[in-house]
């Protein structure tokens, strides 16, 4: 018996569908509308997004929010799930079951090695695709964090920093991140 709350056999997945899954130790995305399952991250991996997070907190002007565990839909059949990204406030006014990608400055992937081709490939197109202006991907064994830009053909490599360096920016607001207080 199916149930009537998710597709059918072949039915594509929509953010709507997501509702009738449950809260569990999966992380739940859609991709063109099939659905992607990842267990949560390992204790390391959360590590370095939790020291992100807080150093980008600390920085953050009024107005601009960041977060973790709220999804970006890229298309009515597409929703994915950032470790962190970079918002406007106002951007959690509209509710909803997703973020809105005009409303998101930065979209952060921790790599894991579980999961690399998605952060590196379908996630990288996906989020270039609707426009997302900067995607950062921490790569915590390597211990680098590679800053991409969105332009004319999707996202290209600004800069590779590794852990001894401090990266400054203007964009998503102006900031100092020494690296080695993520990994």
């Amino acid at each position: 018996m199916t149930n009537p709350a998710r597709p059918g056999w072949g039915d594509a997945w929509t953010v709507d569908d997501l509702q009738s899954l449950p809260e569990d130790d999966q992380v739940y995305e859609i991709f063109d509308g099939s659905l992607l399952v990842s267990p949560h991250a390992d204790v390391f991996h959360g590590a370095v997004a939790n020291r992100l997070r807080r150093a980008l907190d600390r920085q953050a002007p009024a107005g601009v929010l960041v977060g973790q565990d709220i999804g970006v839909s890229a298309k009515r059949s597409s929703y994915l799930v950032p470790d962190l990204f970079v918002a406007t406030e106002s951007a959690l006014d509209s509710g909803g079951a997703a973020l809105d990608p005009a409303d998101v400055l930065l979209v952060v992937e921790v790599i894991s090695p579980s999961n690399a081709g998605r952060d590196l490939v379908l996630k990288r197109h996906e989020y270039a695709a609707v426009g997302i202006p900067l995607y950062w991907l921490v790569e915590p064994r390597k211990q680098t964090l590679t800053v991409l830009v969105n332009g004319a053909g999707g996202y290209r490599e600004q800069v590779v920093l590794p852990v001894g360096e401090v990266y400054r920016a203007e964009r998503p607001f102006p900031l100092a991140l020494p690296l080695a207080d993520i990994f």
